[in-house]
């Protein structure tokens, strides 16, 4: 299923565009989409709804419209694009971090916002406002949360760090906070669906490339949504978590000099090679 518009045009600023200054001519980001069956008047609709929610600046070069990401956008993509591909985690020293907020009931879109961002940095719900994540992440998601209700939430949440009382307990902890065995069955789909591609990445050029690059991210990046980076000794025998990343950074690379050629040939300019993750 090819994703929907907005969602290409992020996909090719994350790998491709915003390695070239971070901006895109109208016309060619038409014919970049136009691979995906994408029409024309809807790659304009698309770009002017981003525009006014503030994702894109314009500019005029002659008759063009110049189109560029803003700052916010591309501290996201660098967000997205470090969470995807990062190594899974493999050791652990058995500590948990735990957040316990209190928003009222009536703050409906407060606490939605609050769980999304939970969920994004690898909580889980224990209880219904107490979250556990594996290791040690109260920087990270104190800075994460910091912004939310205005910079109040602070005032509403309690982190720590903590332990269970032994190995079993903390496997049980993983099954209750997170509903793994479903998350196990959408990495094997994500590795049969993709096994082929996989296999020959070699036969795909030009367009084809693209468009197979491009939708093997758009499959595979809602993982970090719901994997919450779990250390091999808390996962279900038999994880296949650790065999997915593996397939898709591999065919995600080997698919890189074909796709990133044919975006050069439409943005008529040098399309570098991303740093890697660490």
């Amino acid at each position: 299923m090819t994703a929907a518009p907005r969602s290409l045009v992020l996909d090719l600023f994350g790998d491709y565009l915003r390695y070239t200054g971070g901006e895109v001519l109208l016309g060619h980001m038409t014919e970049l989409l136009g691979a995906f069956d994408v029409a024309p008047a809807t790659v304009r609709m698309t770009l002017s709804r981003l525009r006014r929610e503030g994702w894109f600046t314009t500019r005029r070069i002659g008759r063009e419209t110049v189109y560029r990401l803003s700052d916010e956008m591309l501290a996201l993509l660098e967000q997205g694009r470090r969470r995807i591909f990062a190594v899974p985690a493999q050791e652990w020293d058995r500590t948990w971090t735990m957040l316990i907020y209190g928003l009222a009931e009536a703050d409906r879109s407060g606490r939605d916002e609050l769980r999304r961002t939970l969920a994004w940095h690898g909580f889980g719900q224990m209880a219904t406002s107490t979250w556990l994540a594996p290791g040690d992440r109260r920087a990270e998601i104190e800075a994460a949360t910091a912004e939310l209700l205005g910079g109040e939430l602070a005032q509403r949440t309690d982190v720590f760090t903590c332990a269970s009382r032994d190995h079993e307990h903390d496997r049980a902890l993983a099954a209750r906070c997170w509903d793994l065995p479903a998350l196990a069955a959408e990495y094997r789909e994500f590795i049969e669906a993709n096994a082929e591609l996989a296999a020959h990445p070699e036969r795909l050029e030009g367009a084809a490339a693209l468009v197979a690059r491009t939708q093997l991210v758009s499959t595979y990046r809602h993982f970090p949504f719901k994997d919450p980076r779990l250390p091999v000794e808390l996962c279900p025998s038999d994880w296949p978590g650790q065999r997915a990343w593996e397939l898709f950074t591999r065919t995600h690379a080997a698919l890189g000099p074909a796709a990133r050629a044919h975006v050069e040939s439409v943005v008529q300019t040098e399309v570098p090679e991303p740093p890697a993750v660490t």
